[in-house]
């Protein structure tokens, strides 16, 4: 598989300059990592359509690199490796990232914008989509859609209802994985299909167990079988594995949180509405899920103070990125006349520091722009410099 470069576009990576000034004049510095990255960051931490798309090498002493597929994380690498770090501290990025993507260009050009460390969240979430807007008023982009989700309302929720573990994390692994969760849940409510399992005595044995003892009872086997893994699987996955075929295996999901996560994956529309038929739900439901839904509501406040008119936004509760790595805000925007692929996307992402080394987590969110893909579709102004133009507003569905 061969990397093929990605032919530039007319003025694209003038504009992509003109582009990389406005946000540093926004107060967002210049952030160069390098190309060749470490691998293991985005096997383990990135969308399943990141991690299959990587290119990868190994160098001599065994380590995995990769070619970067994307900036977020080296950005993030190299804050973490700064005198800045735990500080509020803001970069902007311009340069090549290297996917397979089918038939497409492999290498091509991404620019964008990462903040770490503000406290801030609703308010610097805010201040991510208004800067993204005026990246695409930038090329001459004036009608755009806006489609934004939070993860953060559906971990809520799933916190909320107290599930097993096993519930949770499967839940929040199919959203984040944009799998149709209302069908997968579905799915989860049957019970195990007749037929015996050839485990079926371990699973009976650790039905109603909980991950210490599921723990204590397969390494107890797997030392009497005299092995420490099972192709590759250590045995505190293996436990868990076990664990939850145990769980599912007991029976279905329960019938009022079924029916309590289908009422909430069902809420879309503009923001306001979308706030309401939340507290309704978590009126009806007696759940508490205020904290969330306040935060919501103060990031639409700030979203309408930087001039984007909310009311056109498409909000919905079951919009997912495919990024693992995601924990609030997400939002991609599509041009109107074609909305397949976005043009810009980003999204809130306060776990990532600390899964990459940090000894406390760290607030940071932020946005990619596919500098070619704009350039195409867009209609820059030669005589109207990056740096002035103003957010689009009024201009989504």
């Amino acid at each position: 598989m061969s990397l093929t470069a990605a032919p530039r576009a007319t003025g694209s990576a003038a504009w992509a300059d003109a582009l990389l000034l406005s946000f540093a004049q926004a107060g967002y510095s210049r952030a160069e990592p390098g190309i060749l990255q470490p691998a293991e960051p985005f096997l383990d931490l990135s969308g399943e359509d990141i991690r299959k798309s990587l290119y990868l090498t190994t160098d001599a002493s065994g380590e995995e690199l990769c070619l970067r597929p994307d900036l977020t994380i080296p950005v993030a690498r190299d804050y973490l490796a700064s005198a800045q770090v735990g500080q509020p501290a803001g970069f902007s990025y311009l340069g090549p990232v290297f996917r397979y993507r089918g038939g497409q260009p492999s290498e091509f050009l991404q620019a964008g914008i990462e903040s770490f460390g503000r406290q801030d969240r609703p308010a610097a979430d805010a201040e991510m989509l208004a800067l993204a807007l005026e990246a695409t008023s930038a090329f001459g982009l004036t009608e755009v859609e806006i489609r934004t989700g939070d993860v953060a309302l559906f971990t809520a929720l799933i916190d909320a209802l107290d599930l097993y573990p096993v519930w949770r994390r499967r839940l929040i692994k199919d959203f984040n994985r944009k799998i149709s969760l209302a069908q997968d849940i579905e799915r989860l409510t049957l019970a195990t299909a007749p037929g015996r399992n050839e485990y079926e005595g371990v699973l009976a044995a650790l039905a109603g167990s909980d991950r210490k003892a599921a723990l204590a009872l397969v390494t107890d086997l797997m030392s009497i079988a005299g092995t420490t893994n099972v192709g590759g699987r250590s045995v505190s996955e293996i436990a868990d594995r076990f664990l939850e075929q145990s769980t599912l295996k007991g029976g279905a999901l329960p019938r009022d949180a079924l029916s309590t996560i289908k009422r909430f994956l069902a809420i879309a529309g503009d923001p306001d509405d979308a706030i309401a038929q939340l507290r309704a739900l978590a009126d009806d439901t007696k759940l508490d899920l205020t904290a969330a839904i306040d935060a919501f509501e103060s990031r639409v406040g700030f979203m309408a103070a930087r001039g984007v008119e909310t009311r056109l936004t498409r909000f919905s509760t079951s919009f997912g990125r495919g990024i693992d790595y995601y924990t609030g805000f997400e939002f991609e925007l599509h041009a109107k006349s074609n909305g397949i692929e976005p043009l810009v996307a980003g999204g809130r992402y306060d776990g990532l520091l600390k899964r990459l080394g940090s000894p406390t987590a760290i607030p940071a969110v932020g946005f990619s722009v596919w500098v070619e893909t704009l350039a195409n579709i867009g209609k820059p102004d030669a005589n109207k410099p990056a740096s002035n133009t103003p957010a689009a507003k009024g201009s989504v569905s």
